[in-house]
């Protein structure tokens, strides 16, 4: 019997997001929504959750399923409340009085320490945020747990935490995850729906090989296409060759048969749909303005501590050449964020232990795409980012998908994959040659992940990233620096020190 079953199911907001979506979820399943961003997977489980209405459809439910939902980002009325609170809000008063408990058990699972459960959820990082709202939703002791891009933000010692809590659930349970990060739905998930406006595709397979179904999925319905319109070409051609014989000989018998042509021949032309051709979110383009130096930066031994002086690690004697994609990998807390702040503010002045090339131009982005401070609107910040006149300031907008009407609005508007393209677009306007890049898939599309990856590479740019992604690390880094021991070190393969984080 299915936990919860949904038929036709249409919703509709500023657009249309999908239509006709019917699938159903059984106990135990682990499906992974997946689509570009704004294409409503967030939608569709507030409207699984019962927190929205969809716009056509039928949604049942079996009798006393429980659903929860973990949703990006917590509501303003939790903010002042502690991690512990936060959490224990979730159960029902008596529930609440008598099994409060469960909050601190659930919370050992989760391996929160007890400094933070008495913090309160506004001072919390956006991983332990993520966190906070997994445990709501999980003590509740749901039949079908909702997550809405449950690793954003998360390291990668966080997503094997959470990793092993999917695991531990009870069998029965059931999980949908909606997310970007391609090595989690592999490790994570049986099933796989690839939601689109029409034709949907579920396929009870992990992300990686359904795509490949998917793509073969699609491939025949265009060779099907094609193949029904050359039928319809060739019909409409007999049809009409038999319209002239019929008139010139006054043959009705020639007549009638003309007609039944042109009906089948438009009967299969209303049938035939080609294969679905996803809309972009908004195209992410890069450069590389080029230098004649080999050596971008060299690093000597430098030490990086914390605001407060206390040393993390030395970084012992580097250089970063032309061309070299490194990805920095460390545990929570080990100072790879720091060591970005370091190199972004020894290369925009003058320090003895790093040191740029006289031809170096950084381009920098964070995690909380702070070079969007101080700009009011998305058109105000290119325009004040570049030499670019209104009209071709608007051009470049809409390329990166942020459409006329959001262009002179506020920023803070934007969703949060618009503001990472947006500054994407605003790096590709400073004509850099060395990305220094913290968690730049953070809010980005599996596209937009993709796009990223392949302007870096196309383009030969140096880059320095941070990133829990461990798809985007395996398809993009060339060297692997790997901060342990209070030591920056360089290995050649990212894996073991994935399992190694992971496992922590």
């Amino acid at each position: 019997m299915s936990l919860i079953a949904i038929k036709d199911l249409s919703l509709t907001r500023r657009e249309p997001l999908f239509a006709g979506l019917s699938f159903a979820i059984a106990k135990g399943d682990r499906l992974g929504l997946v689509a570009a961003n704004g294409r409503g997977k967030s939608s569709l489980l507030r409207v699984m959750a019962g927190e929205e209405e969809a716009t056509a459809g039928r949604i049942t439910r079996a009798r006393g399923l429980v659903v929860a939902l973990a949703p990006q980002d917590p509501p303003e009325r939790l903010q002042s409340l502690s991690f512990h609170d936060a959490v224990r809000d979730a159960l029902a008063p008596e529930v609440a009085a008598t099994e409060g408990w469960r909050v601190d058990v659930l919370l050992d699972d989760l391996a929160v320490d007890e400094p933070l459960r008495g913090a309160a959820v506004q001072n919390l990082s956006g991983g332990w945020q993520r966190t906070m709202l997994l445990a709501r939703a999980a003590v509740v002791e749901p039949d079908l747990l909702l997550l809405d891009e449950p690793t954003n933000h998360l390291d990668i010692g966080r997503i094997g935490a959470l990793q092993r809590f999917l695991a531990a659930l009870p069998r029965d349970c059931a999980v949908i995850a909606a997310s970007h990060d391609r090595a989690f739905l592999d490790d994570v998930t049986n099933r796989t729906m690839f939601l689109r406006p029409e034709q949907s595709s579920d396929f009870s397979l992990p992300y990686s090989p359904a795509l490949r179904a998917l793509e073969e999925q699609d491939a025949a319905r265009d060779r099907q296409f094609d193949n029904d319109m050359r039928k319809v070409k060739a019909l409409r051609q007999q049809a009409a060759k038999l319209k002239n014989i019929g008139i010139n000989s006054g043959s009705d018998l020639l007549v009638v048969k003309t007609r039944q042509l042109s009906a089948r021949a438009d009967k299969l032309e209303q049938r035939a749909r080609p294969a679905h051709q996803e809309r972009s979110a908004g195209a992410i383009r890069l450069t590389n303005s080029g230098t004649h130096a080999k050596a971008l930066v060299t690093i000597d031994d430098a030490a990086i501590t914390t605001p407060d002086g206390r040393l993390l690690f030395r970084t012992g004697r580097f250089w970063i050449e032309k061309g070299d994609r490194l990805a920095v990998l460390g545990a929570n807390g080990a100072g790879k964020t720091r060591l970005v702040k370091r190199l972004q503010a020894a290369l925009a002045g003058s320090e003895p232990d790093i040191r740029g090339a006289a031809s170096l131009r950084l381009g920098h982005s964070d995690q909380a795409l702070s070079q969007l401070d101080g700009f009011a609107t998305p058109l105000d910040a290119v325009t004040r980012s570049s030499d670019l006149t209104e009209h071709h300031a608007r051009a470049q907008l809409a390329g990166a998908g942020i459409a006329i009407d959001a262009q002179a609005a506020p920023i803070a508007g934007l969703s949060g994959g618009q503001r990472a393209r947006l500054a994407m677009l605003l790096l590709r306007l400073a004509q850099p040659n060395f990305y220094l890049l913290d968690e730049p898939t953070n809010h980005l599309d599996i596209e937009g992940q993709d796009m990223l990856q392949s302007e870096l590479i196309e383009h030969g740019a140096a880059c320095l990233m941070v990133s829990h992604d461990r798809a985007f690390v395996r398809a993009l880094a060339t060297r692997i620096w790997v901060i342990t021991g209070k030591r920056l070190v360089e290995v050649d393969d990212p894996d073991p020190v994935f399992d190694r984080l992971m496992s922590n």
